[in-house]
């Protein structure tokens, strides 16, 4: 399922905290990273990573959106622990991950189950997905992830930025 160029299939979930996020409302470009299961060793270090690099996103007018199918009690203590600066979406029925493909048969030391593929969309603001990536490795995805917004929407630079 390749959603590249078409709208993002919309949603409002319960979110860590106890809000709701709708992905129609929230204002500008959007990043959206599908994860397996809250504070387990990829799915912490991909979350550290976007942590890391929020503000930076944020300049480029972009918000990051975590989903995985726990609990929002989970999600609560997966930011706690780690000091995550990223909301943290819970999608317990699976019907979002299901709209975005990404609930998927996987396999295991020979042992088949359906699971979440680790994946990571870039919604526009007009809400449409401008790039997926499917089956990420966590590391260095974050700053791919970076890279390929400020190549589709190129803000305003920074005086750091511009020369002097």
């Amino acid at each position: 399922m390749d959603l590249t160029g078409q709208p993002a299939p919309d949603f409002t979930l319960p979110r860590d905290g106890g809000e709701t996020v709708t992905l129609s409302q929230v204002d500008g470009a959007v990043v959206i990273y599908f994860y397996p299961r809250a504070d387990t060793p990829g799915c912490t270090k991909e979350a550290q990573a976007f942590t890391e690099m929020v503000d930076q996103f944020a300049a480029q007018g972009v918000t990051i959106l975590g989903i995985s199918r726990d609990p929002v009690a989970k999600q609560d203590k997966f930011r706690d622990k780690h000091d995550l600066k990223v909301a943290l979406l819970s999608d317990e029925d699976g019907a979002v991950c299901e709209a975005y493909g990404v609930w998927v048969e996987k396999t295991m030391y020979g042992k088949t189950s359906m699971g979440i593929e680790r994946a990571t969309f870039l919604v526009d603001p007009e809400k449409v997905v401008r790039a997926e990536w499917r089956k990420v490795k966590v590391d260095g995805h974050a700053e791919a992830v970076l890279k390929a917004v400020r190549e589709a929407f190129p803000g305003e630079a920074t005086a750091a930025d511009k020369p002097q």
